[in-house]
């Protein structure tokens, strides 16, 4: 499982031009999901996002994760993060999750963070998703579980 996370002053994503997911000050979290990904990669990508200290103290220092901060978090599937770019000009998908496993992990993973207290938007599994940020920094990180 893989989280491209970038913090954000605000981020939405539209679908068919209809806002389905909006946050403030937080994290937008774009998820790929692996073939062999389980709840065990959930778990272990939720929690690593919730105290990963990305957020600037009083000092100007990352110190602070998404939960001292009051933040929200925008999660958006993107499968093209687990595609393998080593050889040729053309993507390879076949360490991607079939679609229903993909789905299955994204939508444990919405799940997951919202037992944690942390407000949770969302984008649309599948969908041709229009995404908008205001990264702040910028400031992103790649996580792989």
């Amino acid at each position: 499982m893989i989280g491209l996370i970038q913090r954000v002053n605000e981020a939405c994503v539209t679908v068919a031009g209809e806002t389905v997911g909006e946050i403030g000050p937080g994290i937008l979290i774009l998820l790929g999901v692996e073939k062999n990904d389980t709840q065990a990669e959930v778990e272990k990508l939720a929690t690593k996002l919730t105290n990963y200290r990305i957020f600037s103290d009083e000092d100007g220092k990352m110190n602070l994760n998404i939960r001292q901060t009051g933040g929200a978090v925008l999660v958006v599937s993107q499968f093209t993060l687990v595609a393998d770019t080593r050889k040729g000009n053309r993507p390879g998908f076949s360490r991607g999750a079939t679609p229903e496993l993909g789905n299955a992990l994204y939508e444990a993973f919405i799940q997951r963070l919202q037992t944690m207290d942390i407000p949770v938007a969302s984008g649309q599994f599948g969908a041709d998703m229009q995404v908008q940020l205001i990264n702040n920094g910028p400031v992103t990180f790649h996580l792989q579980v």
